[in-house]
């Protein structure tokens, strides 16, 4: 199969007039040149630790000041992969092996509004709202005053919108989406450090995957998931590497979380054979995504500049190497610096069995 575009909605299956133009970013370097990535542990999920440990990490980043400005409306995107309904593993809670904690997002919500964030949406294309209810995010998002989205839906726009991936898109020149993307100020990304069966490794870039609707990219109308996404090519041509970039294109991110306090190995979901449960104890945190998923990538005793056929990008090119031809920053080790502990002393290898 050739490139994929955006074919589906010329053919009608769905209506959407143009959004908002995307907010800008903040520089991807520092005046400095070198992006920043913070690193910090936790034993647990324990409250008070995860929140002195996620303001550590924003302290080692220097502050959120230049990202989150008084008023600011914050979109959070988090990982509710999977649904209610998938068999989690034995006496494994789903939050503690393949989805993001509640209480990593309430910590940092709480940190984005003590910097000054006067609205924040927490959103995520689920595929039941009880993802939201059963894992724990209305709980926290009460006393927050926080929307939950779900991005499957185009509520509460009437409709949906397009965010433009600009020049050079790889597979995508736009793609379909609710309208809280393009008018929030400032987008942030909090996702589980796992593996990922066809893009290796899943994390802050990975996690837009979920940003569309799903029934807007699935190949037959019974498809619960972004089938259109998966097609796999010959060689390294999976789609889906190229398809995490184009998706980071039209909806930067301003600040990346990754959770691998607990978390799974072996793939992205139990519905992958040969996962298991495992403790990382760790956070890792950045204001430039790409850098803070090669670090994440490096802490699960990978090499973040590898590339097809080597583990873990076993099905499909290496989308941090598409990110950093693509000019999203760098994922090379030795161009970032880490706030915190030295990688060498936290990396906790990950088997991948995708």
């Amino acid at each position: 199969m050739g490139v994929v575009t955006t074919g589906l909605v010329a053919a009608g299956c769905f209506q959407a007039r143009p959004a908002p133009a995307v907010p800008a970013v903040p520089p991807l370097l520092p005046a400095g040149g070198r992006p920043t990535v913070a690193v910090a542990q936790a034993a647990s999920y324990d409250r008070a630790l995860v929140r002195r440990q996620v303001q550590a990490l924003l302290e080692g980043l220097g502050g959120i000041e230049d990202v989150v400005r008084p008023g600011a409306r914050v979109a959070l995107k988090v990982n509710l992969t999977g649904g209610v309904g998938v068999q989690p593993l034995a006496g494994v809670a789903p939050v503690e092996s393949y989805v993001t904690h509640p209480e990593v997002v309430r910590a940092l919500c709480e940190l984005l509004v003590d910097a000054g964030a006067a609205a924040l949406s927490i959103v995520e294309a689920v595929y039941q709202w009880n993802s939201y209810t059963d894992w724990g995010y209305e709980d926290i998002a009460r006393p927050l005053n926080a929307r939950l989205i779900d991005l499957n839906a185009p509520g509460p726009y009437p409709d949906f919108g397009m965010l433009p991936v600009g020049p050079n898109w790889m597979a995508y020149e736009e793609f379909v989406g609710n309208r809280i993307l393009a008018e929030a100020d400032v987008f942030v990304s909090v996702a589980k450090m796992k593996c990922h069966s066809t893009a290796g490794v899943t994390h802050a870039m990975k996690n837009l995957v979920g940003l569309v609707p799903a029934k807007s990219y699935a190949v037959h109308p019974a498809d619960i998931a972004r089938s259109a996404f998966h097609v796999q090519e010959s060689g390294s041509r999976a789609l889906l590497p190229r398809v995490i970039v184009d998706l980071n294109r039209a909806r930067p991110i301003h600040l990346a979380l990754v959770d691998g306090i607990k978390t799974m190995d072996g793939a992205e979901g139990p519905w992958i054979k040969g996962c298991g449960a495992i403790a990382p104890g760790l956070l890792v945190a950045g204001k430039q995504a790409l850098a803070t998923d090669a670090v994440a990538t490096a802490l699960q005793g990978f090499d973040p500049t590898s590339d097809y056929p080597q583990v873990p990008f076993r099905r499909g090119a290496n989308h941090l190497n598409l990110a950093r031809a693509a000019g999203l920053g760098t994922n090379r080790l030795d161009e970032i610096d880490v706030a915190g502990p030295v990688i060498a002393d936290l990396r906790y290898p990950f088997r991948h069995v995708g």
